[in-house]
């Protein structure tokens, strides 16, 4: 099944203050940042469902080499990207954007 996906305002918004972040603290890394951003995101649309369900039936998948969490929902043919957090950020965030859906 091909899945489309949609990147919700707030999850740009996270993409947008990281990727800052890091390119200001290493010119280049944030690009690099979004390139493992970007790759997760892909393994995500070819495997929606090979994460477990968590909090209220979202999922979560590990970027590779940096500390950050990509939180999406599955629902019929599309996947939501609801948040691109670090992994050290407090839980109660998280389940804000959820309950607020």
């Amino acid at each position: 099944m091909k899945y489309s996906v949609i990147v919700g305002p707030e999850a740009e918004e996270d993409l947008k203050a990281a990727f800052s972040w890091y390119e200001d603290n290493r010119k280049g890394l944030g690009y690099d940042f979004l390139f493992q951003v970007d790759a997760g995101i892909n393994f995500i649309e070819r495997n929606p469902e090979i994460h477990p369900i968590e909090y209220k039936g979202t999922r979560k998948h590990l970027i590779k080499r940096f500390p950050y969490k990509i939180i999406y929902l599955v629902e019929e043919e599309k996947i939501i990207i609801l948040a691109v957090l670090h992994g050290r950020r407090k839980p109660d965030l998280t389940k804000k954007r959820i309950d607020n859906i």
